[in-house]
């Protein structure tokens, strides 16, 4: 039967794509205004420096991944996917979340408790269900990996919110993360590339294997011994880079909305790197530089060209970046320079760097929705259903 009338709740990136350009529009500015003091935080039992990077990762991120991932097992399995109803109940379990962040403090333990889990629960669970019923038809034997990486990502929320095991909590969502960037880009690249310049790239079973095995192992780097931690991370970044090198990295440069993804496989291996150094050496940064170089140089890059991507070609448009979507990813890429490289130079600005950054991601993410919403609120242009 034709859903015509109501697009929005035809498949998961629809709704889930619109939370994520809302939310990168809203968090970082009112991150900024908070830590500027501009606006009195709430009252909670957790850090306001917790309640960012929990909201960053599993409000905003997982909005994103929430998205993607809804919609990519169903053509993963070729099944219809969730619609409809589910995806009402986990939009309002999103903002059910969001809000039980905010006034957590006024909020009985049991209801915050119910908030804080359970769009993350359900949204796993259906994912995760999709993955196990749907095995035989899988077309990508390696995504046992998500079967393992999402109900982890239960374990990294609690701990982020933990008095002593932020920390540890951070390091987990990140390592969590890279996991599904590393699965993606090892997809999508191949593909890219093939498509815009007709090359094909290295794809080697060990290389890749190993890759995401040693991912596997590094989102518990937390609790590595540090010369261990090291050297593992310098591994990975190691195997990364020898790899991207025979994926033509230069020729995908020449492409704005090929070379960022390009720049974001890139930001994988710094933000090894720098685990690798943190962890023997403890040089003195100024700001969470590990967190922030994957925040804004993997999470920030890639991100804003996979709703571009996705919103056009599952609309039924021909996948093309227009002026206003390659603004979107210049200023995505001054974020990173404002917010990571400006602070080491110029540390006395601080709350201003974190001021500019909010600044270019409200700008970033505000051309996409007045791109992408009135796209992700209509029908396919094409006559499919979804």
């Amino acid at each position: 039967m034709k859903r015509a009338g109501r697009p929005l709740w035809l498949v998961g990136f629809r709704p889930f794509f619109i939370l994520a350009c809302l939310s990168g529009m809203s968090l970082p500015v009112l991150w900024a205004l908070i830590f500027n003091g501009l606006i009195a935080p709430p009252e909670t039992s957790f850090s306001m420096v917790q309640w960012h990077a929990h909201e960053m990762f599993f409000g905003f991120g997982w909005a994103v991944l929430g998205g993607f991932l809804l919609t990519a097992t169903k053509n993963w399995v070729q099944v219809r996917g969730y619609h409809d109803g589910a995806l009402k109940f986990l939009v309002a379990a999103w903002f059910f979340e969001r809000a039980g962040m905010w006034f957590q403090a006024d909020w009985p333990p049991w209801l915050f408790l119910l908030a804080n889990n359970l769009f993350l629960v359900s949204i796993v669970a259906m994912i995760v269900a999709t993955l196990i019923r749907n095995r035989k038809t899988d077309n990508y034997r390696d995504n046992y990996f998500f079967l393992l990486i999402l109900p982890a990502f239960l374990a990294a929320k609690h701990l982020m919110l933990g008095a002593d095991t932020m920390q540890l909590g951070w390091s987990m969502a990140i390592g969590l993360f890279r996991m599904a960037f590393l699965v993606m880009l090892e997809r999508t690249l191949t593909q890219f590339m093939g498509n815009a310049f007709q090359v094909s790239i290295l794809r080697h079973t060990a290389l890749d294997g190993a890759i995401k095995l040693l991912g596997l192992a590094l989102v518990l780097v937390g609790l590595m011994p540090p010369g261990f931690a090291a050297a593992a991370a310098l591994l990975l970044a190691l195997l990364l880079a020898i790899r991207l090198a025979f994926w033509k990295p230069l020729l995908a440069l020449r492409r704005l909305d090929i070379g960022i993804m390009v720049l974001g496989y890139l930001a994988i291996v710094a933000q090894l790197l720098i685990v690798a150094l943190d962890r023997v050496a403890q040089p003195h940064w100024i700001g969470a530089v590990s967190v922030h170089v994957f925040a804004l140089g993997v999470v920030g890059l890639i991100v804003p060209a996979m709703l571009i991507r996705i919103s056009n070609g599952h609309t039924g448009r021909k996948v093309v970046f227009v002026r206003a979507d390659k603004l979107a990813l210049w200023l995505m890429m001054l974020a990173f320079v404002l917010r990571v490289i400006a602070p080491q130079l110029y540390p006395g600005a601080y709350g201003d760097w974190i001021a500019l950054t909010a600044a270019c991601w409200f700008s970033c993410f505000a051309l996409l929705s007045w791109r992408y919403l009135p796209m992700l609120l209509r029908a396919r242009i094409d006559g499919k259903e979804h």
